[in-house]
């Protein structure tokens, strides 16, 4: 997997005014931890952080984070955005040893049309296209694809379908549900009340009256 740099500064004052502040500037503010690493307060640039995340590895992209002129190898995480814009509001940056194993949600790639939605027009319900992974950070996949197409109704995808993939371990059971194809819905007539069917049964078995009679109830009158 490739590296992406990143500009950080430190920073020194914290809380909710001074990150406005900060974010009205187009800065993100964030925090640097790790293995053997001390907390630190830094800003990013909002521009070269979204560049830095996406990338094809996305939020697993290894980032070279220079800090003050300091280089520290980090994956971003525990990500918060804007409940309406959706932009980053704030981060971690966890330093990584390349040498050690870490875990991190890849997302699956569903691949192709199920047999029970050509052929039976079944509807494909997906309940997660995510997967936890544990594996060294260079050996993180940008996503993992597998095939659907083989799937009729009734039938579900569970983590155990995922492939095997060299360096990478599974860290959700293998009975984890991912996907499953259902019977499409039908929808049921409602049902009309006995009173009122009956009363629709009468009226249409009412005859108009004939030419002749009409006259003859007029002549009547």
């Amino acid at each position: 997997m490739d590296q992406v740099s990143l500009s950080a500064t430190k920073r020194v004052v914290s809380g909710t005014r001074p990150a406005r502040r900060l974010r009205r500037e187009n800065l993100v503010p964030a925090v640097v931890y790790g293995r053997d690493q001390e907390t630190l307060s830094v800003t990013v640039n909002r521009r070269d952080l979204y560049a830095a995340l996406h990338t094809d590895a996305g939020l697993n992209a290894i980032i070279d984070l220079d800090v003050d002129g300091s280089s520290l190898l980090t994956v971003a995480r525990e990500v918060q955005r804007h409940p309406v814009r959706g932009d980053i509001s704030h981060l971690d940056f966890i330093t990584v040893d390349l040498t050690r194993a870490i875990q991190a949600e890849v997302g699956i790639d569903y691949v192709g049309t199920p047999a029970g939605v050509r052929e039976d027009e079944g509807v494909v319900e997906t309940i997660d296209n995510t997967v936890l992974i544990e594996a060294l950070p260079t050996e993180i996949p940008s996503s993992i694809e597998i095939s659907i197409e083989h799937l009729y109704i009734g039938d579900t995808l569970t983590r155990g379908d995922l492939p095997t993939i060299e360096g990478v371990t599974y860290v959700d059971p293998e009975d984890r549900p991912l996907l499953t194809v259902v019977a499409p819905r039908v929808e049921e007539e409602e049902e009309v009340p006995e009173e009122l069917e009956e009363g629709m049964e009468l009226l249409e078995g009412e005859e108009e009256p004939a030419d002749g009679d009409a006259d003859e109830a007029g002549d009547e009158g």
